[in-house]
């Protein structure tokens, strides 16, 4: 699913016009990137958690040379599942699985 897909099954699941939909997603991804970018947790229940990862810095090589090259230190933004959605996932799976 991508984002125009996405933007249409929250309109439809929400009966709302897909112009107000595009700004709530928006406004959604918009709000989470803010909040990563200073450094804070969005935890949705049920859903799961963003969060922002420091990575060390560390030697790393070239694939191309083989030379050693420093990678510096970096933040990462990672989303960590939640229990219930990993559960709801895999229950579906396993149904689709039981079909076959």
């Amino acid at each position: 699913m991508n984002k125009t897909e996405l933007i249409s099954a929250v309109a439809q699941t929400a009966e709302m016009t897909k112009k107000d939909s595009e700004k709530a997603v928006k406004a959604v991804i918009d709000v989470i990137s803010q909040a990563l970018v200073k450094g804070d947790k969005v935890q949705l229940i049920g859903f799961g958690t963003f969060e922002v990862r420091q990575r060390k810095a560390r030697e790393g090589h070239n694939p191309a040379t083989q030379k050693a090259i420093k990678i510096p230190a970096s933040k990462s933004p990672a989303w960590r599942v939640s229990k219930q959605l990993k559960e709801r996932v895999n229950s579906k799976k396993a149904a689709k699985k039981a079909k076959k």
